[in-house]
């Protein structure tokens, strides 16, 4: 266990219930909870596997996707520094019934807090019920957007948003990214997404190097998408 000096900094700043709860709850949250470094590609939630409990991002980004029986991986969402994850402790949430996996997409830093610590307070205090389930929501509601991406439209209409979220994300129009790492975060295949860049930089919407993507024209990316 990280020293609790380290820990309840981060748990006071991300959980809002933090000062709803009794001293012994605190106590409990923060003994049970403990900072883990993850390489980048690091395994931080795989299929079948204990329950995670719940995370906040430290540092670092994390992918969050499902995997399908022939190994097709779909990305639901991106977690970075801040955020906080509950859908990782699905054995907290009895109304999660499916399982997703994580891993880190750069090197990264999580606190982790035990599962059985944190159904103890939620069951007993009312912010915490709260903070979780509309943090279970909002997971949900970026994992609905997920799928009505891959359900209709088109995947030129799906590459062009992820090339804008990205580049908002970073705040540049250079995205250092492989077709392979692209294809995995939109659920597509790297000869599809190689083929569509081609199309795209053929069009002068962007411009193709090796291990990345620069955007050159982000009004021709966004006519795409109406």
């Amino acid at each position: 266990m990280e020293h609790a000096d380290e820990i309840i900094p981060i748990l006071k700043s991300s959980l809002p219930f933090w000062e709803h709860l009794k001293e012994t709850e605190k106590k409990t949250l923060s003994q049970w909870s403990q900072l883990v470094r993850y390489e980048k590609g690091g395994i931080i939630r795989c299929q079948n596997c204990e329950c995670t409990g719940v995370l906040i991002i430290k540092s670092g980004s994390v992918r969050t996707f499902m995997l399908s029986e022939e190994g097709k991986e779909i990305t639901l969402y991106r977690l970075e520094q801040g955020d906080v994850c509950v859908l990782s402790a699905s054995c907290v949430l009895s109304a999660i019934t499916f399982e997703v996996q994580m891993e880190a997409v750069t090197e990264s830093e999580i606190i982790q807090i035990s599962a059985g610590a944190y159904s103890e307070i939620v069951d007993r205090n009312i912010y915490a019920e709260a903070f979780t389930y509309k943090q279970a929501t909002e997971r949900f509601s970026d994992v609905m957007w997920t799928m009505q991406q891959i359900l209709f439209m088109s995947f030129d209409q799906r590459l062009a948003i992820f090339l804008l979220d990205e580049s908002g994300k970073t705040g540049s129009d250079d995205i250092h990214m492989t077709h392979e790492q692209i294809a995995k975060y939109t659920g597509s295949a790297r000869e599809v997404v190689s083929r569509m860049l081609k199309y795209f930089s053929s069009e002068g919407l962007v411009k193709l190097s090796r291990g990345g993507v620069t955007i050159l024209d982000k009004k021709g990316i966004k006519q795409l998408i109406s």
